[in-house]
């Protein structure tokens, strides 16, 4: 059995993305990877699910053919979760046949969470001879176990669906190095396959723009916070921050703006008030990037309270590098790529230390100076060495290697 795709001006520069966790063009680095291929010649589809302010089934955005599909609620337990999967992976099998009658396409570039796209792209890789590019945002095995505390039958699932994932690619790319060693050392991929593809923002999104003094709700201080409000994001740990603050170290000048959705805002939203402290917290849950540049640009310190564990430790977060393109000093819990990234534009707090981390914001806010001078190093780090402007030519040499990769040696025009 094999296929025959549709004709096109761009006959083998054709590119699939597929997209689980989020709808595009929300997701930021899926965004940019596309915006960037079509701009250097390829024609790109994207299937994803669909989401507040991204409800069209197909809708096209700077030429671009972005194909949704609705989902069941956000998988919270294992039921949850195979409700999830199995719609997405059956709603994404229903669109690629889709794409492939509409608009063909010669690499199917699947990113994760989760690892169980490989079974898309080994079927086309089989039957269609296109070939398969995974990228790597997300380590599994490790998410699964900062999730539920526990290693067992579906922590070992996990790794076999990663490994397979890693098997079945022609070529991989990482957000950082030690993405790339677990490619190499976990996935046994040839390391000359395996391409370091960092999530550097974009300086033209991530605006400079007046503050707006209301956010601070009449304090002296905002501290801001952008990304999932989910377990392993520790957000726990930060109420519990906000409460050090507020009662031990009597400090009533402070404000917190927490930007973001996710499957735990209720509940973060609940333990706010039980810990007395939801009257210097403003939970905004997902909003759009203007409200978001809004809270950020006004904040005087910027945080990152992701728990210290194996998978975020390994991870770089997307939101440090946004921080210090605003120009925002930042406080952290010491993990290896979060020191990486950030460097002297972050203080770091011991590891899981909510009440070191209160003694670090404050010792911030409390030092104008240092915040400016840690606030420059981090702007000039991004816009000289972390922009995606510099991870593009390291995309595109990714995709030479897959191109290398023998694939159909015949199309059938339309």
């Amino acid at each position: 059995m094999t296929f025959s795709g549709a004709g096109s001006p761009t006959r083998g520069r054709r590119v699939l993305i597929l997209v689980e966790n989020l709808p595009s063009p929300f997701d930021r680095r899926v965004w940019q990877e596309a915006t960037t291929l079509q701009d250097h010649g390829w024609q790109v589809s994207i299937i994803c699910p669909t989401g507040k302010g991204y409800e069209k089934s197909h809708e096209i955005i700077d030429r671009i053919h972005i194909y949704r599909y609705d989902l069941p609620a956000e998988g919270d337990g294992a039921l949850g979760y195979l409700a999830e999967y199995s719609a997405a992976l059956w709603h994404t099998f229903r669109l690629a046949f889709r794409v492939w009658r509409e608009r063909g396409f010669d690499v199917v570039h699947a990113c994760n969470p989760p690892d169980f796209l490989f079974v898309v792209g080994g079927f086309f890789k089989l039957f269609a001879r296109t070939r398969f590019l995974f990228d790597h945002h997300d380590i599994n095995p490790e998410l699964y176990e900062a999730k539920f505390g526990r290693r067992g039958f579906f922590w070992r699932l996990m790794i076999w669906l990663e490994r397979a994932t890693f098997v079945t690619a022609d070529v991989s790319i990482a957000t950082n190095e030690s993405y790339r060693r677990i490619a190499i050392e976990r996935g046994g991929m040839d390391p000359q396959r395996v391409f370091v593809v960092r999530s550097g923002p974009m300086l033209d999104r991530l605006k400079i723009v007046p503050p707006k003094p209301e956010l601070k709700r009449g304090r002296r201080f905002l501290v801001g916070y952008v990304g999932v409000m989910g377990k392993q994001e520790g957000i726990d740990l930060l109420l519990r921050a906000v409460r050090h603050i507020v009662f031990e170290m009597e400090r009533h000048d402070v404000h917190f703006g927490l930007v973001g959705g996710g499957t735990s805002l209720a509940e973060m939203q609940e333990l706010a008030v039980v810990l007395e402290v939801s009257e210097h917290v403003t939970f905004t849950g997902r909003v759009p990037d203007a409200e978001l540049l809004d809270m950020l640009n006004t904040a005087d310190v910027c945080v990152n309270p992701d728990v210290a564990n194996e998978m975020n430790d390994k991870s770089t977060m997307n939101k440090i590098m946004e921080y210090m393109a605003l120009g925002k000093p930042i406080v952290q819990f010491d993990l290896t790529e979060g020191r990486f990234s950030a460097g002297e534009s972050s203080l770091y707090a011991a590891p899981n230390d909510a009440e070191d981390m209160a003694r670090k914001i404050i010792e911030l806010l409390d030092n104008p100076e240092r915040r400016a001078q840690m606030g420059a190093f981090g702007r000039r780090r991004v816009a000289n060495e972390l922009a995606w402007q510099y991870e593009v030519p390291k995309l595109l040499r990714a995709y030479d290697e897959v191109m290398a990769v023998p694939g159909r040696k015949t199309y059938v025009s339309d």
